[in-house]
């Protein structure tokens, strides 16, 4: 499915189809395993996710050594010292949470571009990285649904990525499920969609499984990412066990 991870930002921005996974877990092991399955991508979760710095180089670290899959981080908010860490840890992308006006994403733009550690597989110089590292901004609030297509607009982002949870609270859920408002999230999903293509910038998703990922890039979406190393991990010994015990 994928091709290099130089290669990551570039087929990005051509609004190629991509789909990646989603680790939360420390576990350079695992992680490096799931680099070599065939995702396009891996991002570690600083966001909401179990593992430190430590942990995010040493997943970056993996994933770049297995050598198919680029190594991607959302980072825990919109703000030099993190993004800054993650480019230094490797990352061949950020995904950037709360962004909610086009003055926020040009922030986070900026923050990508610049000094940063290169020479090893990213770079070697600072315009080649630049050119191979990819700016991703979060829609997951109603203000940020508001500034859809300004956010779109600025200049130096690579795409924008839905946290369907977060956003099916915004849109007014009781939890993050909540299929009561379920109208006004297929509304809110078709109208980021639109915006990211008129654009001409990538919008990614994330999923629960394969074939919602499938669904929602039939549905437009360039990018998607597959559930998580926790939750696949529950669902497998949950499944030997129930098998195991019938």
């Amino acid at each position: 499915m994928n091709t290099s991870p130089a290669d990551f930002a570039a087929r990005l921005r051509a609004r190629q189809r991509i789909i990646g996974y989603w680790v939360v877990l420390d576990n350079p092991v695992g992680t490096e395993r799931l680099a070599g399955l065939g995702y396009d991508y891996v991002c570690v979760d600083a966001q909401h996710g179990l593992l430190d710095y430590k942990g995010t180089l040493g997943a970056m670290t993996v994933i770049d050594a297995r050598g198919t899959a680029a190594g991607m981080v959302r980072v825990p908010a919109n703000d030099g010292f993190w993004i800054g860490q993650a480019l230094d840890a490797g990352a061949r992308g950020v995904i950037v949470p709360l962004v909610n006006s086009a003055e926020e994403a040009a922030a986070a733009v900026g923050y990508c571009r610049g000094p940063m550690r290169s020479g090893l597989r990213v770079g070697p110089t600072p315009a080649d990285a630049n050119e191979q590292i990819a700016c991703i901004v979060m829609i997951e609030t109603a203000q940020a649904l508001a500034n859809t297509a300004e956010i779109c607009a600025t200049d130096g982002l690579d795409g924008v990525y839905i946290g369907p949870s977060d956003l099916t609270i915004a849109l007014g859920g009781r939890t993050s499920t909540d299929t009561s408002v379920a109208e006004k999230f297929d509304a809110a999903l078709a109208k980021v969609a639109e915006e990211a293509r008129t654009a001409g910038i990538a919008a990614g998703i994330h999923c629960p499984d394969g074939a919602t990922a499938a669904k929602r890039l039939a549905q437009g979406f360039t990018f998607a990412t597959v559930s998580s190393d926790l939750v696949h991990l529950e669902q497998a010994a949950a499944a030997h066990l129930r098998d195991a015990t019938a």
